[in-house]
């Protein structure tokens, strides 16, 4: 992860948090634990490395948690920690403004 350039703690936030794949891995994971392939799946436009790259950054920041199971094929699940459902009305509140000013941009019916 990059390293943040002033000690403003949303720069930190954003630095984490920035790009297309980690609020909707976290989006995703809200529901519950999910395995690398159903992470895949939700989200298809997501190559294998970015998101192993980016589960791992998660992971590294104690925001999801990895739980590894022995066995052939591994068998890998994934779930928020207490600090990652933390983040869970945020990332609720930027989809409802979203939608509030999608909404808001539609041309009033005649």
């Amino acid at each position: 992860m990059q390293t943040a350039l002033s000690a403003c703690p949303i720069e930190s936030a954003m630095l984490l948090l920035s790009g297309r794949w980690p609020t909707l891995l976290l989006y995703y994971l809200k529901d519950g634990t999910k395995r690398f392939r159903d992470l895949r799946a939700d989200n298809p436009g997501v190559s294998h490395r970015m998101l192993s790259m980016e589960l791992r950054k998660l992971v590294e920041a104690g925001i999801v948690a990895r739980t590894e199971f022995p066995g052939y094929p591994r068998h890998v699940e994934y779930a928020l920690t207490d600090a990652g459902r933390t983040l869970v009305p945020l990332i609720d509140a930027i989809g409802d403004w979203w939608a509030a000013h999608e909404r808001s941009r539609l041309p009033e019916a005649a």
